[in-house]
Formats: structure tokens, sequence, C-alpha cells
């Protein structure tokens, strides 16, 4: 099999990108899990008679959410009484009987905080003869924010700042939150009981654990008041907590406030929560890709998480294993991860985990030149840019000192988006109306 020259991987890595972000696409993750006939809506295994419902409410958030509406819109037609969804401001589609509130991401505001309100009345209006059908996606805990008595929005948005500023996981960052809110942790369930509820949900997080997919807002908490003053001190963080969360949480630590509904409480009997899509089926359709392109192909894994620059290093050491020795697999090779790794953010420069993952690589890849690696959001966003991620090469470094980047400073300043524009490598696809979390790419001939 002939090798590959370094313009033709680069094109093959945006190439295998688009064909796991199409794969996880949210109207058709949709459609492969619900079908409707007749008065019978299937959602996976489990049948419901629609003429057993007086009213069907559609409700949710996420960056996917108006997406997975309107594939619902396609299937319920005027079944759907009404409905309201939070999205990320720009992830919209046209909607007839489910309304848009458009918010922000990664930290929540005002936006958001009056759509899950409604969304949380709605909810609530439910009643027994009634179906309520949930959409969640990735940024789904950003975009339903409802903060419990005695915190304000802007305490959870300073929370939710120490949080990702310290290197969080997204568990840690989700368990915090669901401690702090009235519809996360199972509180849009209580909202919506005794209304029959359906959650599907588009998987962001690493394992695809239920109470963790946008702060898990329709099952069972997992996690405790422990578990948030403990991730508060395992990061130093507890100075930069707003004082009301603090309070809060100490309350509940002393038995003062009421903890999230756990597994076999009543509100949740007549629940059913099917993930529809997630990382490992992105992983899957972006392998099938680089296969039909010619490429021996290896997953690593679904669930990669740490920190960013450390993961980069390990890729960065696999390609050169393949160089050297043909192993694990020889050239033309397609090594694929995915998960969601964090970033600790020591600078003041602009970019994401994606971008870090790349430029980290690039460093740890110069000079050899066979080598690409691409890393993006399958949601189009990495970090508050408007990038998914970013591509190089072997010789991305060369080309960055001719133009006098010196890759090592941007790093340090966490500062890649900038670096790989002055370069023209930043991946920018517009909002995908998906999110299975990110799909990491490294080529080898």
């Amino acid at each position: 099999m002939a090798l590959k020259d370094l313009a033709q991987m680069r094109k093959d890595a945006q190439e295998i990108f688009r064909a796991g972000v199409e794969a996880v696409e949210a109207e058709e993750a949709v459609r492969r899990h619900c079908k409707v006939k007749g008065d019978r809506l299937a959602v996976d295994e489990r049948v419901y008679d629609l003429t057993a419902f007086d009213n069907i409410y559609v409700v949710g958030a996420g960056k996917a959410g108006a997406s997975m509406a309107k594939a619902l819109e396609n299937m319920l037609g005027e079944r759907i009484t009404g409905g309201l969804v939070n999205v990320k401001y720009g992830h919209v589609a046209k909607l007839t009987r489910v309304k848009i509130t458009e918010a922000g991401h990664p930290v929540p505001d005002e936006a958001g905080q009056v759509g899950a309100r409604a969304i949380f009345d709605l909810a609530s209006r439910a009643k027994r003869e009634d179906l309520v059908i949930c959409l969640i996606s990735g940024g789904g805990s950003a975009l339903l924010p409802l903060p419990v008595e005695g915190v304000s929005l802007a305490d959870k948005q300073d929370t939710t700042k120490a949080l990702l500023a310290c290197g969080a996981t997204i568990h840690e960052i989700n368990s915090v939150r669901k401690h702090i809110s009235e519809v996360k942790g199972g509180g849009l369930a209580g909202a919506a009981y005794p209304a029959t509820l359906i959650s599907l949900m588009l998987s962001d997080v690493v394992g695809d654990d239920l109470d963790v997919i946008a702060s898990g807002p329709t099952v069972p908490d997992s996690s405790s008041f422990r578990d948030c003053m403990n991730i508060f001190d395992k990061y130093g963080i507890r100075e930069q907590v707003p004082e009301s969360v603090l309070n809060h949480i100490e309350k509940g630590l002393k038995g003062k406030a009421h903890d999230n509904p756990k597994p076999g409480e009543p509100i949740f009997a007549g629940t059913q929560s099917a993930i529809v899509g997630n990382n490992m089926e992105c992983i899957q359709a972006a392998q099938k890709k680089a296969s039909e392109l010619g490429y021996h192909t290896l997953v690593l894994s679904s669930v990669l998480e740490g920190e960013t620059r450390e993961v980069a290093i390990v890729h960065a050491g696999i390609a050169k294993e393949v160089l050297r020795t043909d192993y694990p697999l020889s050239p033309p090779a397609c090594v694929l991860s995915g998960g969601e790794t964090t970033v600790t953010i020591i600078g003041r420069g602009l970019g994401g985990r994606n971008q870090e993952f790349v430029l980290a690589a690039a460093i740890g890849l110069s000079g050899w030149e066979k080598v690409v690696v691409l890393s993006g959001g399958t949601d189009g966003t990495d970090g508050p840019t408007d990038a998914a991620g970013a591509v190089a090469d072997g010789l991305t470094l060369q080309r960055a000192e001719a133009l006098g980047l010196n890759a090592e400073d941007f790093l340090t300043d966490n500062d890649s988006y900038h670096f790989f524009e002055k370069l023209g490598d930043l991946v920018k696809t517009g909002p995908t109306n998906t999110n299975v979390m990110d799909l990491r790419i490294l080529l080898v001939a």
C-alpha cells in the first residue's frame, strides 16, 4: 500500500472528523431510537400508546436540543401540545411546536435562567395522563440554570468559572451544579411527576453516566453534599467559591437542606432514559471512514480523561512508536481516541482543550514529518472560541518559527487559538447541533 503525502493526510484527517460528527447528528440519532407507527411510539424496546395521553410536552436543554426537537416534531407533529428547549446561542433550528430559548454556555446567563424556570413550570403542569419528553445533550447543565433559594445566578456563574479554571472534571463540575440547582439532580423528574417521562440523551460525558449528562435533571443523583465539599478541597478553591454556595453545601452536610432524589424513589417509577448517541458511535464511524481511506486503524478509548497536555504527549509517543517499530500497527496508520480532557488554566490566552491538545502534540512531534494530528469538539466549539479544534503535523513548528511564533510560549499562555489562527490551521465547522465530547485523530504514514 502506497504511503500518503502530508497534504493528503491533512485532508484525510478533516474527512475522518466529519464522518465521525455526521454519525451522531442529533436528528438522525433520535430517528434511530424513536419510531412512530400509527398511535404507537417506540423508544428502543419500550412502546407507548399515544392515545393514552391527554397532552405531550417537549422540554430540554443542550447544544443539540433544537435538532432533537425537530426530529420529534417530524414524528409527532400536532400531537405535541407544546414545549420549550434551551440551546446555546446560534445552535438553532426551525421549529413549529417547540419554542427555543438561546442562552449562555459554558457559563450560564440570565436568558438560561428564564428559560429554565419556564421549562420547570411547564413540566410542573403535566398531569398523570400526560407525557413529557425531555431532550438532553451536551451543554445542558450550563443551559438549565435554576439556582436554589439563597444562591444567585452570579454566584452560580462564579462557581462554574472557578471549577472550569482549576481543571475539575465534568463529573466534578456537575456534582456541584446538581446541589445548587432546583432542576438538576432529578429535580425536573420531580416537577413532571406523576406524568410519564421519557428522556432522550446525547451523551457528552465519559462513561455515559446518566446522572452526569447535563447534571441529570431527570434521573436519580448518585453524588452528595460531601462530594461537593471534597471537590472544593481537592482543588483548593474554597476561597474562590461564593459564600452563598458554601453555606448551602454546609447546610446540606448538617441535614438542613434537602439532598437530591436517590435511586428507588417513586418519582422515577414512570420514567425511561435512553442514550441515543455517544462518543463511541462517533469514533466507530471515524474508524470506518479511515479504513475506507486506506489506513490501518486502532481505537485507543472513548473514555480518555486527564490533563490535555499529558494526553497529547502520550499520543505523540504512540505516533513515534508506529514510525520506529510499526507497533501497535504499521503505516499508513490511524489512531483514534475520544473522551474529554481538562485544561488547567495558568495563562491569559484564548483556546480550548482540543486546540491545546494539538499544540502540545505538535511540539512533541516536531520534525517527525509523516504525522498529522487533529482534535475537535463534536459540537463545533472548543472552549470560548469559534473553532472546533485544530490540525497540525510534524512540520508545524517549522512553519511557526518562520513566522516568528514560539510554540512553547503560546502553550504556556494557554493561547493555542491565536497560534493556529496565524497558521491557518484552526478547524472551524460552525455549530453541528450535536455533542458527544471530542474526537482525536492521529495519522502516521
